[in-house]
């Protein structure tokens, strides 16, 4: 699933990335990393839960989180719209999707994508562009601009 992005053509977009190890421990630096990036946005909370989802998804279900594995982080956002891709190792599975759980399941694993679609303005999943896996991504878009940010950070 590939869709365009909706970030504002006419406004400079900021883009950053990291690299972290395939491991539980780094899901929380992720978490960081995204929340330094959009401190100054409304939805900071909904995408550092997104991304914690997204990473952990990355490890659990890719390559990702094999021995030596890595997955990378990548913020970009402008004022009023944030993306956040999430890029792995990718695996022999078939691409991500939401489950669709029933509210009332127990069950501990398998709402990560739930939430993602359910609180994203958008998202998706595709290859990534240099053949080594799969990036999930996702964004959101909210009114008003940032307080302070175009301030360097």
């Amino acid at each position: 699933m590939e869709e365009s992005s909706s970030a504002p053509p006419t406004t400079e977009c900021r883009h950053v990335r990291r690299r972290f190890p395939g491991l539980p421990s780094q899901i929380a630096y992720a978490r960081r990393f995204v929340a330094r990036q959009l401190a100054v946005s409304p939805e900071v909370t909904t995408a550092t839960l997104l991304t914690s989802e997204l990473a952990t998804n990355a490890i659990t279900h890719s390559d990702s989180g094999r021995a030596t594995g890595k997955f990378e982080v990548c913020v970009r956002h402008a004022p009023g719209w944030a993306r956040v891709e999430v890029r792995d190792l990718g695996s022999t599975t078939e691409a991500p999707a939401p489950q669709h759980r029933d509210p009332y399941d127990t069950a501990e694993h398998g709402r990560g994508l739930d939430l993602v679609e359910a609180l994203a303005s958008k998202w998706g999943t595709e290859p990534r562009r240099d053949g080594r896996g799969r990036q999930v991504w996702f964004e959101l878009v909210w009114d008003g601009d940032d307080r302070g940010s175009d301030q360097p950070r």
